[in-house]
This record gives C-alpha cells, sequence and structure tokens, in this order.
C-alpha cells in the first residue's frame, strides 16, 4: 500500500509505517473505517453490486462460529473461530488470492465457559492484529496468542488475565509501539492491559476507577434485577483507539461501563473521562481534528462530541462540545467522513449528523438488524446486516443508495478490504467478492 501522510497520521492517529497491512485490526488501517488515507482520491475500484452468483472470487466455510473481523496482509486472511459451547478456541488464515485454509490451530481450551446469555455473542468475538511476521488473536479471558504468519507456530500465549465475561468476550486487540492492548470489561474486573508485543509479557496494566451503583434493583423486573445482580451493569465491549491530540500527546480512547476514558497508551496513566449512566457500551471511538466522538452505552446510548485538549473529569466541562440522545447506533461503530457522521441503528435506521454541531442531517431506514461497521472506500459507504444484505450508499447531505446486495447468510463481522477486493464474513462463510480488473492492469 502507499505510505500514510503526515495529515493522515495527525487525524487519525493509529501508527503509520511504511509497511502496513491492508486490514491490520478491526476497522481497518487506520481504526475509523476508512479504507484509504484523508485527501487519497484514487479508486481502487472495490466492487459496487455482487451476489451468490456474481462477482465472488471465492467462498470458503469457516467452521464453528465467529464474529472477529478478519485481518489481511502479504496474501493471508486470519480471523478467529469456537465452539459454539465455547470449550475450544482456534484461529484460521485462508489463502487470499484461492480461498483455501492454509492454517486450522486449536490454541485454547475451557473445560468450564460461562454461558453466554443471550444470542448475539459468541466465543470469539474479538478481532485479530497482524503486523509482519506475526499475528495476534484474542478471546478475553479465554487466552491471548502470538503466532508466526509464516508457520503457524505459537510464538507466545497467555491463559492468566482474568475477567468474568458474562455476555462473552468482544473487545477487539490493538497494536501501539511494542505493545499489544487488550480489554478487560467484565462482571467481576474491569482493566486495561498493555502486553509486551515480543513477549507477551504485562507492560503495564490499568483497572477502571468508577462508582458502580449497581445494586439497587428497585423498580426492576425479575429479569433485570437478575441482570444487576450478575454484573451486567458493568461491562463494556468497546474496542480502544489511540489518537494524537492537538498538543502531541497520544491518547487512548476507551469506552467502558458508566464511563468513557483516555490513557496514556504508553503508561497506562488516565489522562481524562466522561461519565455517564450507562453500560455495555460496543462501538469504537472516532476521532478528528482534536475532538474525539464516544457512544456511551445501550439502554440510552448517547454520541458525545470531546475536546482532547483537557485533563480530568470532563462531564460537565466546556470540553463537551455536545450530546446527541436519540438515534446512536448501540453495536455498529460509527463512521466520519467529511464532516458528516454516519451511524446505522441495530434496527437498520441509517442516522446522518453533522459532526460540527450533532445536529441531524438526514435518517433513513435501510432494514435489517446491524452489529457489522461500516466502511468508507471508492467515494461510498457500505453497511452490512445480519441477513446478508450490504447497502451500498453515497456519502453526502442526502440520503443516495447506489447499490444492494445479498449473501445467503448474515454479517457479525465488519468487512475487511485487500487492494480491489472486499472480504465479508457471514455466520458460515468467508468470501472474496471483486469485479474483474481492467484490461491491461
Amino acid at each position: 500500500m502507499r505510505s500514510c501522510s503526515l495529515l493522515a497520521c495527525l487525524l487519525f492517529a493509529p501508527i503509520c509505517t511504511s509497511a502496513r497491512a491492508d486490514w491490520p485490526e478491526f476497522r481497518g488501517p487506520f481504526g475509523n473505517g476508512h479504507v484509504s488515507a484523508p485527501g487519497d482520491f484514487e479508486a481502487r475500484g472495490l466492487p459496487l453490486t455482487w451476489s451468490e452468483s456474481n462477482n465472488v472470487s471465492w467462498k470458503t466455510p469457516i467452521p464453528h462460529r465467529g464474529w472477529s473481523t478478519p485481518v489481511v496482509m502479504n496474501g493471508q486472511v486470519w480471523l478467529t473461530t469456537a465452539t459454539e459451547d465455547g470449550h475450544d478456541f482456534f484461529v484460521i488464515c485462508v489463502d487470499a488470492n484461492t480461498g483455501e485454509i492454509v492454517h486450522n490451530k486449536k490454541l485454547f481450551h475451557s473445560d468450564n465457559p460461562e454461558p453466554l446469555g443471550n444470542h448475539v455473542n459468541c466465543y470469539a468475538a474479538p478481532s485479530p492484529a497482524i503486523e509482519p511476521g506475526r499475528v495476534y488473536v484474542h478471546f478475553g479471558s479465554y487466552g491471548t496468542a502470538c503466532l508466526d504468519t509464516a508457520t503457524g507456530d505459537v510464538l507466545w500465549q497467555r491463559d492468566d488475565l482474568p475477567c468474568r465475561h458474562y455476555r462473552g468476550p468482544s473487545s477487539s486487540v490493538i497494536l501501539f509501539e511494542n505493545h499489544l492492548i487488550l480489554t478487560l470489561d467484565g462482571v467481576d474486573r474491569q482493566y486495561v492491559v498493555a502486553l509486551d508485543r515480543e513477549t507477551g509479557d504485562t507492560v503495564w496494566k490499568t483497572d477502571r476507577d468508577v462508582e458502580w451503583n449497581d445494586q439497587d434493583t428497585t423498580g426492576a423486573s425479575p429479569e433485570a434485577a437478575q441482570r444487576i445482580r450478575d454484573g451486567d451493569h458493568r461491562k463494556a465491549h468497546s474496542t480502544p483507539l489511540v489518537v494524537t491530540a492537538p498538543d502531541g500527546r497520544r491518547q487512548m480512547l476507551s469506552g467502558g461501563a458508566k464511563a468513557a476514558f483516555a490513557y496514556d497508551p504508553r503508561t497506562g496513566d488516565e489522562l481524562w473521562r466522561i461519565q455517564f449512566d450507562d453500560f455495555s457500551v460496543a462501538p469504537r471511538p472516532l476521532y478528528q481534528d482534536g475532538i474525539a466522538y464516544l457512544v456511551t452505552g445501550i439502554t440510552h446510548p448517547e454520541l458525545w462530541a470531546i475536546r482532547t485538549d483537557a485533563k480530568g473529569d470532563l462531564s460537565n466541562s466546556d470540553s463537551v462540545l455536545w450530546r446527541l440522545t436519540s438515534r446512536v447506533s448501540k453495536t455498529a461503530s460509527p463512521l466520519l467522513n467529511d464532516g458528516l457522521i454516519y451511524m446505522v441503528s441495530d434496527d437498520g435506521i441509517i442516522n446522518c449528523i453533522d459532526a460540527t454541531t450533532g445536529d441531524d442531517v438526514w435518517q433513513k431506514r435501510i432494514g435489517g438488524a446491524f452489529a457489522a461497521s461500516p466502511i468508507y472506500g471508492d467515494g461510498r459507504i457500505y453497511f452490512c446486516d445480519q441477513d446478508g444484505q450490504t447497502t451500498v450508499i453515497k456519502p453526502g447531505r442526502k440520503f443516495e443508495e447506489l447499490a444492494t446486495n445479498t449473501l445467503d447468510d448474515g454479517l457479525m463481522a465488519s468487512p475487511a478490504v485487500e487492494g480491489r477486493a472486499l472480504f465479508l464474513r457471514t455466520k458460515t462463510h468467508l468470501y472474496r467478492i471483486e469485479t474483474a480488473a481492467p484490461a491491461g492492469e
């Protein structure tokens, strides 16, 4: 791929290197769903239309169950899966050109996995991360491992990071400098931890520090009271994002239960926070031009726009630019493009809002149930639903649908990209979707 511009590094903030994966982690090379760097207007030739019989280069069945987004680098696609009962955990490598499974390796076993408690999550939801020569996979407290991408050999592994997930592990891993950063927000404990990428040793660990006030069950239904007692109100599922603030400081934006935080990713020290009365936040934060955009939870989710140039508790400060209190996505992460934020609700409504003011621009029901996060590439936004339909729109201040495409099964995992190809993981298969290259290429 082309190297990242300095502007892209400053605005979108993941570490830019000369050797990047096409899709190195959840939400891609910039952690925000964008396929290319800002200002890169060269069309890749991503497919606009497809079906089971059109523009499918290959279709490979993936055993067991997993919602993790694939990562793609050097002709390899890596993803995780686990048995539906949560006893065994696997990593799979697929040849990006042929669809052949190259490695299918069992990494961990659990004699007594905790039941998921719902039909939304699974035991292989956290997405891997990849860099030249190494891939990192994570199953929450059930285990974390680093593998050699050439041989599939395990270089190190950890299964001693406790967390009672209750609804299953969800938060994906991220890479920062020499750290692999994990988020474990569970019933019994909530913390973020950085491991040494070379050895797997713990570099720092920071416990979440909030007042829960979750024991009052007055007025709650029996089912809700049980959820409160079990600690559902302490859980979160979000994946952090490392950004560069206007003053040059690195900040790791991390959503938790009852609070969202900014940490120093080198030390784990807390820089600032906002507090709210909600839990189970899932969407990944966004960031641009010194502003962090953070979703707050699942019962009454809000989207907050926060200036990142202050310290301490910013909940009631001038650093809060605006709060959107309706039509906020609970599961799929938002996408920011050209001053507009796009969110798709769990029940299929796209909400387009102005990133500067938080004002509504338009809403449109496209149907379906959504868990996968959208991506932006070639001047289009792709929304994939749980029934297998992908709606492609043109971004802008009015809704313009470009195409709808349907596969046999639904998508919980977010799309990945390599070159001109989309990799779509349904509940049962991995697809390479690609149009024929123009003559002469």
